[in-house]
């Protein structure tokens, strides 16, 4: 029992020992941070990579460019930094990664580009040599040993072009791209999983060749496959000093596609059930951002949003016929009117024209017509409802 009080001391004296250890570190660390600090005196201290060496800087300039000019580096337009070249300098310490253009030789089966670019990717190499790369494509970028047979670039990038063919999915015929080197591996590099009743036009060691046709089916059964749109997600943003009915498209979205396929099952020439079988995303909807007036005048008093809204649609004359066929101070049609009556309890007001109604029949009659409507003034008064700003239903 001694023996394991003493290794408990040991032990929890290197723990304290270990903490002081810690705190010391990172006090002396903080310390010199700040004197580092101090010592700059308002001045930023800017390490530059450019081909390969580090250069440090102390300047007071407030820009990548800045600090790039007094430290005697140019870069061309087609250079590229790391942030980019105007973007401001903060903080004490940054640093700058210059990357340079340099000829980079594009093979893309048998056309052959050179490009200068300072991108690194292959991807952005690809975009620089206008080559559209597809996600089945594969690249392979790598130092150019000779340099004179290819122009004089240091780096080569090969494009390797997945295989076009045909894929006939459950009737629907798609341009599709593979690597694969057989129909099953297509299958599988597609995920395309067959159940019991499906079929496949050709047997799984069918080599890939550009432009063949595989076809798969679902025997026993009618299937159809066709494209639908999907809907593109929209955020609105709330501007308060905006009226209501005002729109303005900030970031514009767009709708998604999808291939989906359907299992039909038709009785007598009428389908009588649908089953989804697949959905394959082609294309994935982009969010739109939509900036919508939230400003509601005359929105907390019911007689103000009568008085505003009879003043806009007839100049708050009860008695107003537009000789157009709209009635009253809210311009009524007779058929509307006559539609509404009944509804709100007062059958004696059909056949009424709205103009010779009295002024709380007509009040009562636009509260109604409003109410009764899931758009509200927005689709039975449109006109004064963007115009002024009311809000979408009279306040309670």
């Amino acid at each position: 029992m001694k023996h394991n009080s003493l290794i408990g001391s040991l032990l929890r004296g290197w723990w304290l020992l270990a903490l002081v250890l810690v705190f010391a570190l990172f006090w002396t660390a903080h310390t010199t941070a700040a004197e580092s600090s101090e010592k700059l005196g308002g001045n930023r201290l800017v390490t530059i990579h450019d081909r390969g060496q580090e250069q440090t800087v102390v300047t007071k300039a407030t820009t990548v460019r800045g600090a790039l000019e007094e430290a005697d580096i140019e870069v061309s337009k087609l250079d590229v930094t790391e942030p980019q070249i105007d973007t401001p300098l903060s903080g004490g310490h940054f640093n700058v990664n210059v990357y340079r253009a340099r000829p980079v030789v594009v093979e893309d089966g048998v056309t052959r580009t050179q490009v200068m670019t300072a991108a690194q990717s292959p991807e952005a190499i690809a975009r620089a040599a206008n080559a559209t790369l597809y996600d089945e494509d594969t690249t392979k970028l790598e130092r150019v040993d000779d340099v004179l047979t290819d122009g004089g670039a240091g780096l080569k990038l090969s494009i390797d072009r997945a295989t076009v063919f045909t894929l006939t999915l459950y009737g629907k015929p798609i341009s599709a791209r593979t690597q694969a080197t057989t129909v099953g591996a297509m299958l599988d590099e597609k995920g395309i999983v067959l159940g019991m009743q499906d079929g496949v036009s050709l047997p799984n060691g069918t080599p890939i060749t550009g432009g063949m046709n595989v076809s798969v089916w679902r025997n026993g059964v009618q299937t159809v496959t066709i494209e639908e749109e999907i809907s593109m997600p929209i955020r609105q943003v709330h501007d308060t000093n905006q009226p209501v009915g005002y729109k303005q498209i900030q970031t514009p979205g767009k709708p998604g596609k999808k291939q989906v396929t359907y299992e039909i099952n038709t009785q007598n020439g009428q389908e009588v059930a649908r089953k989804l079988i697949q959905s394959v995303t082609n294309e994935q909807p982009t969010e739109q951002v939509e900036v919508v007036g939230a400003r509601n005048n005359y929105s907390s008093n019911l007689n103000e949003w009568l008085a505003a809204l009879r003043s806009c649609e007839a100049g708050g004359i009860y008695t107003r016929n537009s000789g157009n066929g709209f009635y009253g101070a809210y311009q009524f049609m007779i058929s509307t009117w006559d539609r509404i009556a009944p509804k709100t309890g007062r059958p004696d007001l059909v056949g009424v024209r709205p103009d010779l109604a009295s002024p709380a029949d007509q009040d009562m009659m636009i509260v109604a017509n409003t109410k009764l409507s899931s758009g509200g003034l927005a689709t039975q008064n449109p006109g004064c409802y963007k115009k002024l700003g009311l809000s979408q239903f009279p306040p309670n």
